[in-house]
């Protein structure tokens, strides 16, 4: 009996010391958003924080547009809590005018490569027109899409677009980085291969994306 006393023992303090065990992640979504599915992913989903690395370290955080843009906003933060974001590089960094991501083939490339900017989530969801009263306003983020439908790239506007993108295009607002701003501009200013086309010589990545009904912004700088 003492014996079996002190291997139980023995297993409760193994136990305690480990601490809690993490909070395993969702599955990610290999379907479009609903109007019904989107209403239950954008519960406690007000604001979504970016932790990037590399040639800029830091993080900034994006108020979200749920009310105004819910497939949009609940495609973004369906893919934000399974982790499809982590590991993905800023593609295109165009200064004055954008700084792109969610390519997830950015994953296993460094630079430019073929096919750069063309992948996506393997389901795609319609262009939401930019509710009245949002702008394509510096700081603003909006869905990049192929003019049919919207996946998983979106970019952050580095200045008053909006002239600029109504007149070719549609692109859905979803969001607006309401602190942080430092670390956009300084992604802004990373060099890159050619003005043109944008890409980073040296990667900036997306470490993760925390997604958290707050209204308060948590992030650092800005």
């Amino acid at each position: 009996m003492r014996l079996a006393a002190l291997l139980a023992a023995m297993l409760l303090i193994a136990s305690c010391g480990g601490g809690p065990s993490p909070t395993p992640r969702p599955a990610c979504p290999t379907d479009a958003p609903t109007s019904v599915s989107a209403q239950a992913t954008l519960v406690d989903a007000n604001l979504a924080t970016l932790t990037v690395s590399g040639a800029v370290s830091g993080e900034f955080a994006i108020e979200l547009f749920g009310e105004d843009a819910p497939l949009a906003t609940a495609s973004f933060v369906a893919l934000a809590r399974c982790g499809y974001f982590d590991g993905i590089k800023f593609h295109r960094v165009i200064a004055g005018f954008v700084i792109q991501a969610g390519d997830p083939q950015t994953k296993a490339h460094d630079g430019d490569f073929d096919g750069i900017g063309t992948g996506g989530p393997g389901y795609s969801f319609e262009i939401e027109p930019p509710a009245d009263g949002l702008v394509y306003d510096r700081y603003s983020v909006s869905m990049a899409n192929n003019s049919v439908a919207n996946g998983s790239q979106f970019f952050v506007a580095l200045d008053d677009l909006d002239q600029a993108l109504r007149s070719v295009g549609v692109y859905t607002i979803f969001g607006s980085v309401v602190s942080g701003t430092d670390v956009v501009d300084a992604i802004a200013a990373v060099p890159v291969n050619e003005p043109r086309i944008g890409v980073p010589l040296t990667p900036v990545t997306i470490d993760r994306i925390v997604i958290s009904g707050g209204e308060t912004p948590t992030s650092s700088g800005g």
